[in-house]
């Protein structure tokens, strides 16, 4: 039987990060990541001067934040130690409440952005990890104790008049058991509700069991606000917010059950939930529905506008649903294809399904050892087994953000870049292609794979050298990585030695895999990467200021022009393996 420890033994990539690895690892169960190694880039801290903070991981979409202490034991014991769990007390300190002159250098931009974040409410719950491999203790519960306390203390101080979700953790075998265990079910909801509802009736068949009836809107409103996205752990996409304009069916949901609550069942398509069990039961002259278990397969974008109204829908507004429940497998994911298919599906809240993503998606066959699903994040199964072909699509997104010269979109934006139109136009359109995603994605990675070699390099005993370390300097701000790649893009011609009308129309052979086109990044990283410190003025006040990085990007360039002529050799070999299509080749 598998276990999260099989599970994560099975993550060789992680080695590399060593006691962090088993903090990822946590991430990855409870939040469905694919991409650890962007995550480890943006979220490690890298030295012994960490103030007690081993990572802080930081999600604008999901608005939740993650400080954390790791610990891993190569022995079997009772439990973990009791004062690294009592570190989090300086972390939170230091983190939240000391000026950020005073912090460590490693520390200063996450602590930046940690706090602004608090601020302006895009993180609205702050969790604080122990995570290790060992039993859970009295002796580590009494200091996560203090721990809360401490950082209530601290979010009163710091942030007066914020409501600041808070959750402090003892995350070891106990927690990773139950973690590990929502993965291997499409139902992560597994609450019991008693729900009132006018009448129904059932359905059945070989392999699944239904009841069609109707349910409270404020039911869905109230679970919504609760849950949030871990509703949806059996859909294909999440809730895409809303827009005032009567195009945008989430806004007209929302008008309509907030205006004529009485006409919403009428109005409304319906919704089918995923149950793991179901019980009808009347109660004198009122009916209820018991569920066990609940995850919406279709209805997300009803369900997250309910969710997202002011306040709870009127009585009278009723959705109206299929509720299945099954244990056949293959009907679960039949269910889950066909409900989120039948209906046509517009780009702005749905892209795997555009042609674009169909198109991406044949070409990526045609590349050796690639993988890309176009669209849509592959759920927890693909994020605790590591495909080595898989390129992530929202690191996708970013990758193609930055090499447009976009990094403050790539850094703050990742979902943003799918749920929009203005920016999914730009990133993916006829233009993009297979081969050229492999060209920015593999430069990402070779940027990445930089930072994590200064970062062993500073643990050795030599150290680095000074050139080095104000490299990793560079690399310690948040959107270090974003803002290298889009330094790089802008100083193609350069190295390319022609012009180059369009960065998309750029790409390796089609028989290129993204392996193989990370090597040919790393000599162009390292000869251009020591460049880097022209680019601290982008990250004044945080990565966000377009000005700021342009102005930087260009003295970036500049440096990158001037010593052409001493790295013409390697320039020169990296272009030959470098294809420049034509508009003509790329419209075929």
């Amino acid at each position: 039987m598998s276990t999260w420890k099989s599970a994560f033994t099975a993550r060789t990539d992680l080695n590399r990060y060593g006691d962090n690895a088993i903090g990822l690892f946590a991430l990855a169960l409870r939040f469905g990541l694919e991409d650890l190694e962007t995550v480890a880039a943006e979220s490690l801290t890298d030295g012994s001067d960490d103030k007690k903070v081993d990572l802080v991981y930081i999600d604008r979409d999901e608005s939740v934040a993650v400080i954390a202490q790791c610990y891993t034991s190569t022995k079997a014991r009772d439990s973990a130690p009791a004062n690294k769990a009592s570190d989090l007390n300086t972390a939170v300190a230091w983190l939240l409440q000391r000026s950020i002159d005073d912090l460590p250098e490693r520390l200063r931009s996450t602590a930046a952005e940690l706090r602004e974040c608090l601020i302006d409410g895009s993180v609205a719950d702050l969790h604080v990890w122990y995570v290790h491999n060992l039993p859970e203790s009295s002796n580590v519960h009494n200091e996560i104790l203090t721990v809360e306390s401490s950082l209530a203390l601290a979010l009163k101080s710091a942030f007066p008049g914020k409501e600041i979700g808070t959750q402090v953790l003892e995350v070891g075998n106990a927690k990773l058991d139950e973690w590990y265990a929502d993965t291997q079910s499409p139902i992560l909801v597994t609450d019991h509700f008693t729900i009132p509802i006018p009448d129904g009736f059932q359905m059945r068949a070989a392999n699944w069991d239904a009841y069609v009836t109707a349910i409270p809107a404020k039911f869905l409103y109230t679970q919504y606000r609760k849950h949030k996205a871990r509703l949806f752990s059996a859909n294909v996409r999440d809730y895409l917010g809303s827009r005032k304009t009567d195009a945008n069916i989430n806004y007209g949901i929302k008008r309509t059950a907030a205006d004529t609550p009485g006409d919403f069942w009428v109005y409304n398509n319906g919704l089918t939930l995923l149950v793991n069990d179901y019980t009808p039961e009347v109660r004198g002259a009122r009916k209820y529905l018991k569920i066990h278990g609940l995850s919406i397969v279709n209805g997300a974008q009803t369900t997250g506008a309910l969710g997202s109204l002011d306040r709870s829908p009127h009585q009278t507004a009723l959705v109206p649903v299929r509720v299945v429940k099954t244990t056949d497998s293959e009907t679960i994911f039949n269910i889950i294809q066909y409900n989120n298919s039948q209906n046509k599906i517009a780009a702005a809240d749905f892209r795997s399904r555009d042609r674009i993503q169909k198109r991406l998606r044949e070409e990526f066959a045609r590349i050796p050892d690639a993988e890309y699903q176009g669209g849509r994040r592959g759920g927890h199964a693909d994020a605790i087994k590591r495909n080595p072909r898989l390129l992530p699509s929202y690191t996708v997104g970013q990758a193609l953000a930055a090499i447009a010269q976009d990094p403050v979109v790539a850094s703050n934006e990742k979902s943003n870049i799918w749920a929009s139109d203005k920016h999914y136009s730009k990133y993916f359109n006829d233009e993009t292609t297979a081969t050229h995603i492999v060209f920015a994605y593999s430069l990402l990675r070779a940027v990445e794979a930089r930072k994590l070699s200064l970062v062993t390099k500073s643990k050795d005993a030599q150290g680095l050298t000074e050139v080095h370390t104000r490299e990793l300097e560079f690399f310690r701000n948040r959107g270090a990585t974003f803002l290298l790649v889009s330094a790089i893009a802008s100083a193609l011609e350069t190295i390319l030695i022609r012009r180059i009308p369009n960065v998309a129309r750029l790409s390796f052979s089609r028989q290129c895999s993204p392996a193989k086109a990370e090597k040919l990044w790393t000599p162009i990283v390292e000869i251009v990467a020591p460049f880097c410190q022209q680019l601290q003025e982008a990250f004044t006040h945080g990565l966000k200021n377009v000005d700021l990085v342009k102005k930087s990007v260009q003295t970036f360039q500049s440096l990158v022009q001037s010593t052409a002529t001493a790295n013409a050799s390697a320039f020169r070999e990296f272009a030959k393996h470098v294809k420049v299509k034509t508009q003509a080749e790329q419209a075929r």
